[in-house]
């Protein structure tokens, strides 16, 4: 009995999926639950388990394309199964994601390059594996590092500079394109994010303000004792975490900027789950701290080493980049030192984290060489004004600047 198999809702803002990796092919045997796709939103990569088992029919959404929730992306038979795992499938029952055309290029695309048997990958790896053409041989022999063997984006990069920097015989140079420009096709996780910026700004009105922090106390206090918050918690305790704990504080105090816009008028949250850029090798991800605010500096400082590390590895649940209502981006670690970002949609607050500069501020009557930084908040004109947005700000710069410890603890 056909079955199709549909698009899931992978999350409360997520509308639509891009597919990024078939991992069974027409003709071949599914079980009930067996990792069937692997699906790309601008939140997270997840593999899709097949809800029934059955015999893989048709594939009718190739990779790289992105559809809407509920669109049907392949045809089960239920009927089918072991017993006809190797029954021919007409070609015409499907769209093979390898050979997909382009409809704008005319070009085809390359084909998938196999998995490595008994070698299990995280999308992360799997993407850096065909970006870069790496063989099925090639990961096989790869030494994994991570945890139970897995390889890790690390393994990858240390192979392909070992590779590169070994002698290879000539090879015959590739065409060069017109004038030396050269197109780079977006990935789907690219191209997500290019839609959900654009709709942002499409749909949201963004104002913006800037406030100057001096957060002298704070980094004084944390190079003074991070050795040992590093050797007691097992984690780097980073500024990152005390803005968090600051701004999920000031969060609690003005409800509004941690709401959202509808029809029906502005929508409060009762929940502060604030998300926290993650730069990855395609783009940004946004994993989620739960209820932010009920968390001390240590607890968040480690949520963010475990998000981070999930994140960069490509092993992130939708459930951590799923519920949030703010958004914290810190552009400071490139060493940027003012930030205007792009609201999260549909949130209605964005905070831009910007690099601490130490410069000479007057201080009294006086001049003294302080830790600086910039704080940026980006939000939605039709929520609140900007006395709200600035008082948002101030209250945040309130708690850092009077940071004042008790012995070596990392606590406000």
């Amino acid at each position: 009995m056909p079955t199709e198999i549909k698009m899931p809702q992978l999350g409360e803002s997520v509308h639509e999926g891009t597919i990024g990796r078939w991992l069974k092919q027409p003709g071949e045997a599914v079980a009930k639950y067996e990792p069937l796709v692997e699906v790309i939103t601008d939140k997270v990569n997840v593999e899709m388990p097949s809800p029934s088992a059955g015999l893989l029919r048709a594939i009718l959404v190739a990779e790289g394309e992105t559809v809407v929730v509920g669109t049907a992306i392949a045809v089960i038979d239920e009927q089918g199964g072991a017993a006809v795992q190797g029954a021919a499938v007409p070609a015409t029952a499907s769209v093979p994601p390898a050979a997909a055309r382009s409809a704008d290029d005319g070009e085809r695309r390359a084909p998938a390059r196999p998995r490595p048997e008994g070698v299990k990958l995280t999308p992360l790896v799997r993407r850096l594996a065909e970006e870069h053409r790496l063989s099925a041989q090639e990961l096989a022999g790869l030494s994994g590092t991570g945890e139970g063997g897995r390889i890790t984006k690390d393994d990858v990069l240390r192979y392909l500079d070992a590779r590169a920097s070994a002698p290879r015989p000539a090879e015959a140079a590739a065409p060069a394109s017109a004038g030396g420009d050269q197109l780079h096709r977006l990935s789907p996780l690219r191209r997500a994010i290019a839609e959900r910026m654009t709709r942002s700004k499409r749909e949201i009105p963004h104002a913006y303000g800037i406030i100057e922090a001096d957060v002298t106390g704070i980094v004084r206090h944390r190079e003074a004792h991070k050795a040992a918050w590093s050797a007691r918690e097992g984690v780097n305790i980073s500024i990152t975490a005390f803005i968090v704990c600051a701004a999920a504080r000031a969060l609690r105090a003005f409800p509004m900027v941690n709401s959202t816009f509808t029809a029906d008028g502005v929508l409060y949250k009762q929940a502060i789950n604030l998300g926290v850029g993650v730069a990855v090798p395609d783009g940004l991800i946004v994993p989620v701290i739960k209820d932010a605010d009920r968390k001390p500096v240590v607890a968040v400082a480690k949520e963010l080493a475990r998000l981070s590390t999930r994140a960069r590895e490509g092993t992130l649940t939708l459930e951590e980049v799923s519920g949030g209502t703010f958004t914290l981006t810190n552009a400071g670690v490139f060493g940027s030192v003012m930030s205007m970002p792009i609201i999260n949609h549909p949130q209605a607050a964005i905070l831009a984290t910007d690099a601490i500069v130490r410069r000479p501020v007057v201080v009294g009557e006086g001049i003294a060489v302080r830790e600086m930084m910039y704080l940026g908040l980006a939000f939605d004109h039709r929520i609140f004004d900007g006395a709200v947005g600035m008082q948002f700000l101030g209250h945040i710069k309130q708690q850092v600047e009077g940071f004042t410890p008790v012995g070596d603890s990392p606590e406000f």
